[in-house]
C-alpha cells in the first residue's frame, strides 16, 4: 500500500520541476494549481494602461511563465484554464479587476494557456537550470503569447495586423526582456539551493 505520494526527480537527483522538490500528492497539485490562477490574478491588479492601446501593461506575463516553469506543463494549463474561466464567469481577477470574457485581449489570454504548457514543458526537460536556456525559454513563452494575442487583437477591432502589432507588443517588449532576464537569473539559482537541500526520498542513513 503507497502514501499517495509520488516523489518526483529533481537535478541533481534526476528530472523534473521545482515544484516537484518535495514529492507530488493530489492535494499538493491541487494547492498549486488554485496558487498559480490566484498569483496570475493577483498579477493582473498591477495594470498601467498603455497610451492608444486596450492592452494594458501588467505582471501577468511573468506570473504565467513563472508557474509554467516552476509547476510544469499539466499543473500550469489547468491553473491557467481556471484563471481564464472563473474569470469569463464572473470572478474579477483580469487586469485592472475585470471579469467577463474580454473581447480584445481574449487571445492573450488564450495565449497564456498555451504559454504556460509550452515553459512547463521545457522546464520538465532542463531548460531552466541554466541562464541562457531559461533566457530562451521565456522569449519562446512571450512569444506565443503574441502569437495569439496580436492576430485576435486585429481581428476584433478591425485594425491592421501591423497596427495591432505596433500597440499590442511593441510597448511590451522592454519589459518582457528585463522579467525574462530576472527569470533567467532566479530561476538556476533556485535549482543551485535546491541541490544543497537534503533529498527527501533518500533513505537516512544510520547514526554511527
Amino acid at each position: 500500500m503507497t502514501d499517495g505520494v509520488v516523489h518526483a526527480a529533481v537535478p541533481g537527483r534526476g528530472r523534473g520541476v521545482l515544484a516537484d522538490v518535495w514529492g507530488r500528492s493530489v492535494a499538493r497539485d491541487t494547492a498549486l494549481v488554485v496558487g498559480a490562477a490566484l498569483g496570475v490574478g493577483v498579477a493582473a491588479q498591477v495594470a498601467l494602461p498603455v497610451p492608444g492601446s486596450p492592452v494594458p501593461v501588467t505582471g501577468q506575463t511573468f506570473a504565467v511563465l513563472l508557474a509554467g516553469a516552476t509547476l510544469g506543463p499539466a499543473r500550469a494549463t489547468v491553473g491557467m484554464l481556471l484563471y481564464l474561466v472563473a474569470g469569463g464567469l464572473g470572478v474579477p481577477w483580469f487586469a485592472g479587476g475585470t471579469a467577463g470574457w474580454p473581447t480584445a485581449t481574449m487571445g492573450y489570454l488564450l495565449g497564456f494557456v498555451l504559454a504556460a504548457a509550452l515553459v512547463g514543458r521545457l522546464a520538465a526537460a532542463g531548460a531552466d537550470r541554466r541562464p541562457a536556456r531559461a533566457l530562451g525559454m521565456m522569449a519562446a513563452g512571450d512569444a506565443l503569447i503574441y502569437l495569439t494575442g496580436v492576430p485576435w487583437l486585429a481581428a476584433t477591432t478591425g485594425m491592421s495586423l501591423s497596427r495591432a502589432v505596433a500597440v499590442g507588443m511593441l510597448p511590451f517588449l522592454a519589459g518582457d526582456l528585463l522579467k525574462a532576464l530576472l527569470a533567467a537569473g532566479l530561476l538556476p539559482v533556485s535549482w543551485r539551493l535546491v541541490g544543497r537541500l537534503p533529498d527527501p526520498s533518500a533513505p537516512a542513513r544510520a547514526p554511527r
